[in-house]
């Protein structure tokens, strides 16, 4: 099944998840995490969190950890990929369920950092033309400047162990 597939049957079952973590009874991620804040404060966390994008890559997860589980069986026993399929596709649709628990965790971390005012003031923010234009840009603006991180982080490590054996050969020492 592909990731795609799997996240449009997903779908369905974390809406429902998540409208049951709403309407949480006691013992849920709701009243365990998050009991002290106002409802009408999460509610403003996760408006925020949707129009700010700051979610949008979670609810590929679970159909990832599903993929790589199936790898790591059907390697082991190519002969029962179906079934191998079939069992963790299912498996996985039951921990759909769960995904609205990440939310709401989610929900609560912005929920502890901002006011319901500044929630307020970030989706203003997020609801203009820039806003919406930095929501849409925020994943490709991070991959990149995880990249040029990364390409500096290498370029610095390079040169810093050069610099080090120079330094330490300048001492008497090869390393």
């Amino acid at each position: 099944m592909s990731i795609s597939r799997f996240r449009r049957l997903c779908a369905p079952a974390m809406g429902l998840a998540m409208l049951a973590a709403v309407m949480a009874a006691p013992g849920s991620a709701w009243s365990q995490e998050n009991a002290d804040i106002p409802r009408s404060h999460m509610a403003l966390a996760q408006q925020a969190i949707e129009l700010s994008g700051a979610s949008a890559g979670f609810d590929d997860i679970l159909p990832l950890v599903a993929e790589q589980t199936k790898g790591l069986f059907i390697r082991s026993n190519p002969a029962l990929t179906s079934e191998i399929e079939d069992v963790t596709d299912t498996v996985a649709l039951e921990f759909a369920r769960k995904r609205a628990d990440l939310d709401i965790n989610i929900q609560g971390i912005w929920a502890r950092r901002f006011s319901e005012a500044e929630l307020g003031e970030i989706i203003t923010f997020y609801q203009s033309p820039v806003g919406s234009k930095l929501a849409a840009l925020s994943p490709e603006m991070l991959a990149l400047s995880v990249g040029a991180a990364k390409q500096w982080s290498d370029e610095l490590s390079v040169t810093l162990v050069t610099r080090v054996r120079e330094e330490m050969q300048k001492r008497g020492h090869q390393l």
